[in-house]
């Protein structure tokens, strides 16, 4: 399960700065769901020692009305979810009348607790913090989050600070037996999830276990269909048939998160009536960031009449190209049409996902998409890629050596994924492409080079 690091503060110390630096995104990632405001964002962890669920929240001043009141629920909200609350501070501005309220009320929370001092650049580090030892919080940063100044350190502090991360040094799902496929069922609230449960697992399987390491109030549930095993995490609970005509459904961004995160695959599902709204796209793009496999489930196919159905076909494509990876089912979970098929395309991603790929032919495949196109020229040079490897599955990541590979366009490489894609028939998984600089360790060295040579010529003077 990832740990969840929650941003608070007062408005304009720099939450936001933090939060782009530790996802490293330019934009904070928005989950507009129901009962959240926009002022709480989330995003997957990309510093530090390992993964983390991070979370922005809107400023806190102290008011209880209108916005300000709202923003503060909000906050006070994803201050319950998180297992550490990094409490943001200006050190220019130095400690303030606020600074001190919030600190009390994060106090009385009980829960692990940072004071972060932001905007510290060419400041004296025993200056900026001697005004905030006042506070009398044990962990105590210096960062300044618009240069990414301290920001690996604080994490790396940060997550060992976490209960159960001394011994570990890591926080992790409970063991799978190998061959059972993790499946997360994600989706906005009534758009079908639990209607599709019930279809998978069958009236004679519905009380849910709970299983160690697994999200907090999701469940997961084994099954079995066609000879292969499943373990379904349902975000939002697996519940009993008397509950599941239930209208509202409890839905948490962390626990889909959390979820996604833990699985091999993840069927998203849409609602057919309804199209692919903003709060799809950004669970959507979420997956992608997480690496996970991915189907795309359109449920309540059947309610719709044959001129709609062309025009949501015709959505889907506009607002999902970016997915072309996906393989897209048109469903009822009500009267399991199309399941079946969802499931072959589940267990078609996984294999894609899992797949061990040899270097001969990962660097077989290189040559011929160079040979079809080179990379741009830099600065009259031309970039130099020379072999591949296997650098990891979950999704597949293809490791490329070579030379100036800083200067490879981004357009280049999505097109060598697309050629691995093809070539190797990974679909239903995003496939990362990374490059590095260096020698080839499978070449002999300069100094090996040279006693070759030396030989060689030892050889032709015997000779």
């Amino acid at each position: 399960m990832l740990p969840v690091i929650a941003i608070v503060g007062r408005p304009n110390v720099g939450k936001s700065t933090l939060f782009n630096s530790l996802t490293r995104t330019r934009n904070a990632l928005v989950a507009d769901m129901p009962g959240l405001t926009r002022d709480r964002q989330y995003g997957l962890g990309q510093r530090g020692p390992q993964p983390y669920m991070v979370v922005d929240t809107g400023g806190l001043t102290g008011e209880d009305a209108g916005m300000d009141g709202l923003v503060a629920r909000q906050v006070w909200r994803a201050i319950d979810e998180a297992d550490a609350v990094l409490l943001l501070v200006d050190g220019r501005a130095g400690l303030t009348v606020a600074d001190e309220e919030i600190a009390g009320q994060l106090r009385r929370a009980g829960k692990t607790l940072h004071l972060v001092i932001n905007k510290a650049e060419h400041r004296d580090p025993d200056l900026l913090s001697a005004d905030f030892h006042v506070l009398g919080l044990e962990h105590l940063h210096i960062i300044a989050a618009v240069h990414n100044q301290g920001v690996e350190d604080l994490m790396e502090e940060v997550l060992a600070a976490l209960p159960g991360s001394e011994e570990s040094g890591e926080t992790t799902a409970s063991p799978v037996p190998e061959g059972v496929i993790r499946l997360a069922i994600a989706g906005r609230p009534n758009v079908g999830k639990s209607t599709l449960v019930n279809r998978l697992l069958g009236e004679e399987r519905m009380l849910a276990s709970d299983l160690p390491g697994t999200t907090r109030d999701s469940v997961a549930v084994p099954f079995e269909r066609d000879g292969q095993r499943y373990l379904l995490i349902d975000t939002a609970g697996v519940r009993r048939r008397a509950r599941v005509s239930e209208v509202v459904e409890k839905f948490s961004v962390v626990k889909t998160l959390q979820a996604i995160q833990q699985s091999h695959v993840t069927v998203l599902v849409l609602d057919a009536q309804q199209g692919v709204s903003d709060q799809d796209a950004s669970l959507l793009g979420l997956i992608v960031d997480s690496g996970r496999a991915l189907a795309i489930a359109v449920n309540k196919w059947d309610h719709l009449d044959p001129d709609t159905r062309t025009q949501v076909k015709r959505d889907l494509d506009r607002r999902l190209g970016f997915l072309d990876f996906a393989k897209i089912h048109f469903i009822s979970a009500l009267h399991g049409t199309g399941v079946g098929e969802l499931l072959g395309s589940v267990r078609q991603a996984y294999a894609a996902a899992t797949r061990k790929l040899a270097t001969p032919e990962l660097t077989r495949i290189l040559e011929d998409a160079l040979a079809a196109h080179q990379p741009p020229l830099v600065h009259g040079h031309s970039i130099k890629l020379r072999y591949a490897h296997q650098g990891g599955q979950n999704p597949p990541m293809v490791i490329i050596h070579g030379n100036r590979v800083d200067h490879v366009p981004e357009t280049y490489r999505r097109y060598l994924a697309n050629v691995y894609r093809k070539r190797l028939d990974l679909w239903g998984t995003p496939i990362r492409v990374e490059f590095r600089g260096g020698k080839n360790p499978y070449q002999p060295s300069p100094t090996a080079r040279g006693r070759v040579q030396k030989n060689g010529d030892r050889h032709k003077k015997d000779r």
